[in-house]
Formats: C-alpha cells, structure tokens, sequence
C-alpha cells in the first residue's frame, strides 16, 4: 500500500521493499539503484521565500570569519532573519544572538522583509545589553539589502557596533 501516494524516494522504497515484500537489500544499494534510474521523492513542504535579497552595495569586511565563538558576553552578536508558515501567509522573525551565552538579545517579527525589521531586533538588543561606549562589539549578519542598507548601518555606527 502506497504511503504518500506513491510520492517515494529511497528510504520510502526501501522500507516497502523490507517491511511489505520481506526483501533482503541494504538502504545504501536501493538508493544507489533510485538514483541511477533518476527517481526521485517529493517533498510535501513548500519552499518559503527568500530572506536574503542580494544588493550591489559594497560589502564590510568579514570580521568572524565563520569563527563564530565569543571568549565574554557582548563580544560577537550573530543576526539573521528566517520565516514562518502561518494560516495568513508568512511571517518573518528577525534574531539576534549573543555567541557567548547563545541566548537571543533581539528579535522581532512582521509580515515584510523591509529594514525596519531587523532594526527592532537591534533596538531590542541594544536596550536589554549593557552595551558600553568603547566595547569591541562585532556585530555579524549576512549580506542581505536589509542589513546593507544605509538606515541599518548608521544605527550600528551610532551604537559603535563594528
């Protein structure tokens, strides 16, 4: 009996061929067999939409260089943004995340991508941080037109946030 409507990929095949066939065949050798006659599964999930709009502004440099450890609190914030399915369409959340404690500082969610925000996820975590004039604070987040834009870099410039 068919489990998704004959939407199967390799472990669906192979778990129809040892369960309801009892058929002796390694998970490996049917999906080395699935892929050799191009079959593939599909997926029930709906691809959301894309958080990262690329721009042609210039890029800051990459200050973490995929080290993202933090040695003290307040030391490296981590931002992205990521989205929601719900029964009104999608809903967007915007983090930001201290790498020493990898607790969320700033968050924020709306039903758009526009800058603003990211840029209440920031406010939050400038509020609720005790963030000091003159603290080495690198804030790192994608290249996305969000957080290249000129509104979101000012504020970081303004918080001395590198």
């Amino acid at each position: 009996m068919p489990r998704t409507g004959q939407a199967y990929g390799s472990p669906r095949i192979h778990a129809e061929l040892v369960d309801d066939h009892d058929e002796t065949i390694g998970v490996n050798r049917v999906a080395r067999l699935v892929a050799a006659a191009g079959i593939e599964g599909i997926s029930g999930r709906k691809r959301g939409p894309r958080t990262t709009i690329p721009t042609d502004r210039p890029k800051p440099p990459d200050l973490v260089r995929r080290d993202f450890s933090a040695t003290a609190p307040n030391t490296l914030w981590l931002a992205d943004i990521t989205y929601l399915p719900t029964d009104e369409g999608w809903l967007y959340l915007a983090i930001i995340l201290d790498a020493f404690s990898r607790r969320i500082v700033g968050w924020a969610t709306a039903d758009h991508l526009r800058t603003e925000l990211p840029m209440k996820a920031l406010e939050m975590a400038l509020e609720t941080r005790d963030v000091r004039p003159g603290t080495t604070l690198v804030h790192h987040t994608d290249s996305g037109s969000q957080s290249l834009s000129d509104t979101y870099g000012s504020r970081l410039e303004a918080a001395q946030l590198r």
